[in-house]
């Protein structure tokens, strides 16, 4: 087994290596004009101020739970003071990931605006390029951190062998996840304040673009959509990635003590890791394969280097699971319930999880994607005003649930049905294998919409503003397809998890008869509404400020205000201007001052993201110390179940609204003949549906799917300090069944003494 732990170091250190080929290409690609590096520097400065000023505050936090999780590690027989040491690695991977990701992109969106002047297809490649740094890198930290943490304990030689070794290494997780909440909320706050400042006081109130380059928020609104959907969502699949792999491995140990496993050593606990590592190799390959022809489909090309790593994953997995798994074996869970698993039911489970997650991607594209019928309503709704616009969002929104739950539903029966809880963890790995090529293709999508928003600040072409359109609004759709499937997957982990959770802390049922359990239940569904409703009043506060800034600037500085009423004069087509207006436009450059929009989206989200961040760790620790593991399960149960729910309804209605008013902005015909463009009354009835989406669909609803898996993560921390001792487990009640149960206790101990003999078997033949 040694060699297949290297193995997998050695794929993650292929993966890192790939982004540094990717990275040096994308920086020799030229970036274009001196107008257009100004622009693109502004950005980066704004985003790279941003991350340092937030990893300033994170670090305050970080210190502060590893010094009690060292406490906590060191006074349990299970545990121990290294958990604090796997906290702090989780939480820098996570945060360095955001990093990576963002370095490139700023980088890459101005190669990517320039390209553009040359054809859609050097376009496309710059920007995927860009994004696949951030997928790979992603992944490639992920796999590394855990299986290079996984070995050194093991050289520690804990006492508790595995069961100790994945216990502390559960820190991991939990420092990963908890940047993550972070950088997604902060994130979210940053993009949508400037967002909304920059659409509807320029847009909706001034008549001005929101990539004007005298429209004040638009550097800030450039830079948000990099510290939102570039870090926030690296940080958010890293975390997504790691989860399900522990979850997995936690799952897999039960296993280890049984004869059947002798010739496969600690194989159920590898195996996650190992599939996660062909997911590197395979997500690689599958990069080569995104290319359009030129006027082609960006999003066709997109599918199908997608497919490819689809297909060679289910490949891959096969091998890796029969290698890794014996033919067949028997096991009695902690529930005391029996069943018998074969290898090829958990490549089955994999294959579920694999489907679910092209399935919710597919359902998603439909709710959401321009030119769906879904969206199509939007639109038409809109033609009476933005009332009737949102009222059509939001009924989009709450019927794109219905389908995704059925998949997600159907998945977690069927990977229970072929493989049990364990196929339910394996079937979250399995949707989450391919995160390389899915985040990649996430990652280009903000590239293309800087891209767009250089290409209109440095007043290029409209025929290069049209390719980045193109490309943006593909860009949309895969950013909601990478939404709904990181909330898919976040229902699986969470679940697998929440098992985890079960077994370490002695639970064998939640029991919904229970009034205090019941009542645990009603508290955890009521979280993610709290949740949503503190991210969207910290929006709504930020937005407030970006307002007030934008609108003082229009009254307050004489040359962009009157460069203001030119604009209006002639609904931005400023090319039929005077040589007099013209002379007012061009002493108007350069007036605007970014830098105050930029700051306050800076302080007021940095200042916001504590509140909502700390909800998620405190609620489990509070819960779980005064009120029991069991009413902390059912507090669980609530969160995960409306959490997932209210992911699905707030990035599908935000996306639907978004494409809603790119429709209109692109221009579109109505039945009776009519014609609606940009600054009609239709297109700011969309804008006014797209600034509710926007909090919606990139603040409060990517970020419920890691309040989910955090709150579970927090859970199993916390379970060997809280677990139900054996002899009050409600379900042992006679002095027979207690018998018995002291019989299983022998047995189960008997079975940690060959896992621990198994353990240092395995640590001698590392040495």
């Amino acid at each position: 087994m040694e060699t297949l732990v290297y193995s997998i170091i050695g794929a993650g250190v292929l993966g890192i290596l790939f982004t540094i080929i990717k990275s040096a290409w994308v920086k020799k690609q030229s970036s274009g004009s001196e107008k257009m590096q100004t622009i693109a520097g502004h950005i980066a400065d704004g985003a790279m101020a941003f991350l340092k000023a937030e990893y300033k505050v994170l670090l305050v936090f970080v210190a502060a739970v590893a010094v009690l999780l060292y406490f906590k590690g060191e006074s349990e027989q299970s545990s121990n003071g290294l958990i604090a040491v796997s906290f702090i690695v989780g939480a820098f991977l996570s945060a360095f990931a955001g990093f990576l990701g963002m370095r490139i992109a700023v980088k890459a969106n101005v190669r990517t605006t320039n390209a553009a002047q040359k054809s859609i297809n050097s376009a496309l490649k710059v920007a995927f390029n860009g994004g696949s740094v951030m997928g790979l890198g992603v992944v490639s930290l992920g796999v590394l951190g855990l299986s290079i943490l996984f070995l050194i304990y093991h050289f520690l030689g804990f006492s508790g062998g595995t069961i100790e070794v994945l216990n502390v290494l559960s820190g991991f997780s939990l420092g990963a996840s908890s940047i993550a909440l972070f950088a997604r909320v902060g994130g979210g706050i940053y993009t949508k304040a400037a967002d909304v400042g920059a659409d509807l006081v320029g847009k909706v109130e001034s008549g001005i673009p929101e990539d004007h380059p005298l429209n004040p928020a638009t550097i800030a609104d450039n830079v948000g959509d990099n510290v939102g959907d570039v870090a926030g969502m690296g940080a958010d699949l890293f975390e997504s990635f790691v989860g399900s792999i522990i979850a997995t491995m936690v799952l897999g140990a039960a296993f280890i003590s049984l004869p059947e496993f002798s010739n496969f050593s600690i194989g159920p606990v590898l195996l996650p890791l190992t599939l996660a590592a062909a997911g590197i190799i395979i997500s690689g390959i599958g990069t080569f394969f995104v290319r359009i022809k030129e006027g082609g489909n960006p999003h066709v090309g997109l599918n199908i280097g997608e497919g490819v790593s689809a297909v060679l994953m289910i490949i891959a997995s096969y091998f890796i699971i029969n290698t890794m798994l014996p033919e067949s074996w028997s096991f009695t869970n902690f529930e005391g319930i029996t069943k018998d698993y074969t290898s090829l039911n958990v490549f089955v489970a994999t294959i579920i999880g694999l489907v679910a997650g092209f399935l919710i991607g597919k359902i998603t594209e439909y709710y959401t994607g321009t030119g769906k019928k879904p969206v199509k309503s939007i639109v038409k709704k809109s033609r009476t005003g933005a009332a009737t616009n949102i009222i059509g969002g939001l009924e989009i929104g709450m019927i794109s649930t219905a389908l995704p739950i059925i998949v997600i539903a159907g998945g977690i029966i069927g990977a229970y049905y072929f493989a049990g809880l364990y196929g339910i963890a394996v079937a979250a790995v399995g949707m989450l294998a391919n995160t390389g090529i899915q985040l990649a293709i996430d990652a280009y999508g903000p590239i293309a919409d800087n891209a767009g928003g250089i290409a209109a600040m440095a007043e290029l072409d409209a025929e290069v503003r049209e390719r980045t359109d193109k490309l943006d609004a593909v860009g949309n759709t895969t950013a909601a397809i990478g939404k709904g499937f990181a909330i898919g997957s976040a229902a699986l982990t969470a679940l697998a998890l929440f098992t985890a959770f079960m077994q370490q802390a002695n639970i064998m049922v939640i029991d919904l008869a229970n009034p205090y359990i019941i009542s645990g239940l009603f508290f955890g569904a009521m979280i993610p509404l709290l949740f949503s409703a503190l991210a969207m009043g910290a929006v709504g506060r930020a937005a407030s400020k970006m307002i007030d800034e934008v609108r003082r600037q229009f009254r307050d500085i004489p040359v962009l205000k009157e460069a203001l009423k030119v604009i209006k004069k002639y609904e931005d087509k400023t090319e039929n201007a005077t040589d007099k207006e013209k002379e007012i436009l061009k002493k108007a450059e350069g007036s605007a001052e970014y830098e105050k929009c930029v700051a306050i989206s800076t302080k007021s989200s940095l200042k916001e993201m504590i509140l909502p961040g700390l909800l998620a760790l405190i609620v489990p620790v509070l819960v779980g110390f005064f009120g029991g593991a069991e009413i902390l399960g059912g507090v669980l149960a609530g969160v995960t179940s409306v959490g997932v729910i209210m992911a699905i309804f707030q990035a599908n209605a935000g996306g639907a609204w978004d494409n809603a008013k790119k429709m209109v902005e692109e221009g579109i015909k109505c039945e009776d003949g009519e014609e609606f463009n940009k600054g009609s009354e239709m297109h700011k009835a969309t804008v006014v549906g797209d600034t509710v989406g926007d909090p919606l669909k990139d603040t409060s609803g990517p970020s419920l799917n890691i309040l989910v898996k955090l709150m579970s993560i927090v859970a199993l921390v916390i379970a060997p300090s809280i677990a139900v001792p054996i002899k009050d487990s409600p379900n042992k009640t006679d002095e027979a069944e207690s018998k018995i149960i002291l019989k299983e206790q022998i047995q189960n101990n008997q079975k940690l003494s060959q896992n621990t003999a198994d353990f240092n078997a395995f640590q001698t033949s590392l040495k």
